[in-house]
C-alpha cells in the first residue's frame, strides 16, 4: 500500500496520509467542483488500509499503534460535510482494531464557527476531537 497524497489547489485541500509516521493530514479549502469525484479515493485507501490491518497483513514496516488524523480545513462548503463525515466515520472505525486514533481539529483564531462544525462532527460521529486555533500567518510560513 502506497502513501495517499493529493496536492492542494484553490478548490482542494492538500492530503497527505503518511503510512510510516501514522500522520494523517487534510487541511486548506474544500469546494471542489465535483466533491464526490475528489473524496472517493480517500475514503477507499482509509477502507484498503482498516482492511489491511484488520487482516494483520499492512507491512511491518507502517505504523499500526497509533494513528494521528489532522483536519485543518480554511473552509468548506455545504457539500464537502458529508464527505467529511464519512472520512471520520472511517477513521473511528481503527479504534474498533485496538489502536490509538487521534483527531485534532483546527481551526483559524476567532472562527468559532469552524471549531462548532467539529464539535457537531465530534458529537455525530461519538468521538472526542482535541481542538487547536492557528493564525493564519502561521500557517503561511
Amino acid at each position: 500500500m502506497n502513501a495517499l497524497k493529493i496536492e492542494g489547489t484553490n478548490l482542494t485541500p492538500v492530503v497527505d496520509f503518511n503510512l510510516l509516521t501514522g500522520r494523517f493530514e487534510i487541511s486548506g479549502y474544500s469546494r471542489p467542483e465535483d466533491v464526490r469525484e475528489f473524496y472517493k479515493p480517500i475514503i477507499e485507501w482509509l477502507s484498503e488500509y482498516y482492511k489491511l490491518i484488520e487482516n494483520g497483513t499492512l507491512d511491518s514496516n507502517y505504523n499500526k499503534s497509533k494513528l494521528l488524523f489532522i483536519l485543518k480545513y480554511t473552509y468548506f462548503n455545504s457539500a464537502s460535510t458529508k464527505f467529511i463525515s464519512d472520512i471520520l466515520f472511517q477513521i473511528v472505525k481503527f479504534k474498533g482494531l485496538g489502536m490509538e486514533v487521534d483527531i485534532d481539529w483546527y481551526y483559524e483564531e476567532y472562527d468559532e464557527d469552524m471549531r462548532e462544525v467539529g464539535e457537531d462532527l465530534s458529537d455525530m460521529v461519538n468521538y472526542k476531537f482535541n481542538y487547536y486555533s492557528f493564525r493564519k500567518e502561521d500557517d503561511d510560513e
